[in-house]
């Protein structure tokens, strides 16, 4: 088999994804809102060509939104792809698993924390590498919870921070 032959082979093989014109972009998007499981998972193998994830619906639609969005005006560039994967390489030395975690799960530097306790208002000044807590720093939001409750908190958790995404 030539060069030429191994490459055509290999083209005749690559899955093809149907094209979508951008004029129908936003109206696919807008009907992903009210497409059932079935459905979503449907327009997966269609324009993924494997099998849907055993993830939530809002991951399938947030996927499925991008997918739409590339297939009508293109994916990323090549080089862009590359840089980001070096950019990965270097945060995490190729390990994918721990791509998937989130290193940091402190709120932003200058965020506010307002929690309503005993009928009295405590406000929280995140800061870049502790928290204010009437205008004292603290190193964690555990050790403010402390302080206000007098017992142990976990401090994501007496500010309801636990249990959002990404927190």
């Amino acid at each position: 088999m030539t060069r030429r032959s191994k490459t055509l082979v290999a083209e005749a093989e690559a899955p093809t994804f149907p094209a979508i014109p951008p004029a129908q972009v936003l109206p696919r998007l807008a009907a992903l809102q009210t497409a059932s499981t079935m459905e979503l998972k449907q327009q997966w193998r269609e324009l993924f060509g494997t099998e849907p994830p055993a993830f939530n619906r809002a991951y399938l639609q947030s996927r499925l939104a991008y997918r739409i969005q590339e297939l009508a005006y293109g994916g990323l560039k090549p080089e862009i792809r590359a840089r980001l994967e070096a950019l990965g390489q270097q945060l995490d030395g190729g390990n994918v698993v721990l791509r998937r975690i989130r290193a940091d799960n402190r709120p932003l530097p200058g965020t506010r924390l307002v929690r309503e306790y005993n009928g009295v208002q405590h406000v929280v000044t995140v800061r870049a590498d502790d928290f204010e807590y009437e205008g004292r720093p603290y190193r964690s939001l555990s050790a403010i919870a402390r302080h206000i409750t007098g017992t142990r908190w976990n401090g994501h958790a007496f500010f309801g921070l636990r249990g959002r995404s990404g927190a």
